[in-house]
């Protein structure tokens, strides 16, 4: 990478390999606050600084899709301030970037299970969706109240209800059934996947979808996160030999 004082996008975009989407587990708010002697909400706070570095980071260097793990359908057993308090953060979120992000041609849509958020949550959500429909530089997916494995069986009963209406055959159902019917549909699949905070593992995220996702983990904690972090990320995927299973001939 380039040393400091230099532009590092420069070199993540000299062979072109930029990824077409990213997938970001955020991690580690809370001990990085824990860190900071603060109380774990303040963590969350300061992580919005590091979702804002990651847009436009994918913005500078022409990334078309970004994807961001913002509330897992597990952190639904957090506490009842904590949970509650995140989804203040959201509303506060969407309604302060939606005029900016759709300046910067920023298409935000959220998917999970929404129904288990109140009135006012959801409405900042569509307020926002609707603001940015337009948007054409980056696609921003914000999962929320959201699990892979529930996000697979939703895509399998609707397989079932189409087979029930005879609008499709059992014979039918093949992978890009199934995938036509995930909230990514017709997106590409994650080329990058990026953790942070130095877990090691995906935690239900986008299951069906990273079967050949290169992964990036960073012991960085997710407010710490910079727009330089994510151009090593690049770099580094674009060092990689992606066969897809197949074998290099030679």
């Amino acid at each position: 990478m380039s040393g400091a004082g230099s532009d590092p996008s420069r070199t993540i975009r000299v062979d072109g390999r930029i990824p077409a989407h990213i997938a970001v587990i955020m991690d580690g708010n809370g001990r990085w606050a824990r860190s900071q002697g603060l109380p774990r909400f303040r963590g969350h706070t300061a992580g919005m600084k590091s979702v804002r570095e990651v847009i436009e980071g994918c913005i500078e260097v022409h990334v078309p899709c970004l994807t961001l793990f913002a509330f897992s359908q597990e952190n639904w057993n957090r506490p009842a301030r904590e949970v509650a308090s995140l989804m203040s953060l959201l509303e506060r979120y969407v309604r302060k970037e939606r005029d900016e992000l759709k300046r910067q041609g920023v298409r935000v849509r959220v998917f999970g299970e929404l129904e288990r958020m109140g009135p006012s949550t959801q409405r900042a959500i569509r307020e926002i969706e609707q603001a940015t429909a337009d948007g054409t530089v980056l696609n921003l997916n914000l999962m929320i109240s959201y699990g892979a494995r529930a996000e697979i069986t939703r895509a399998a009963r609707r397989l079932a209800e189409r087979v029930r209406t005879g609008e499709l055959r059992v014979g039918d159902i093949d992978e890009a059934a199934l995938a036509g019917e995930l909230y990514t549909a017709g997106m590409p699949e994650p080329d990058l996947l990026i953790r942070t905070s130095g877990e090691l593992r995906i935690s239900n995220f986008l299951l069906w979808q990273l079967a050949y996702t290169e992964i990036w983990f960073t012991p960085v904690l997710w407010p710490d996160f910079r727009r330089e972090h994510l151009y090593l990320a690049i770099h580094d995927y674009q060092k990689r030999d992606r066969r897809f299973g197949r074998v290099t001939a030679g």
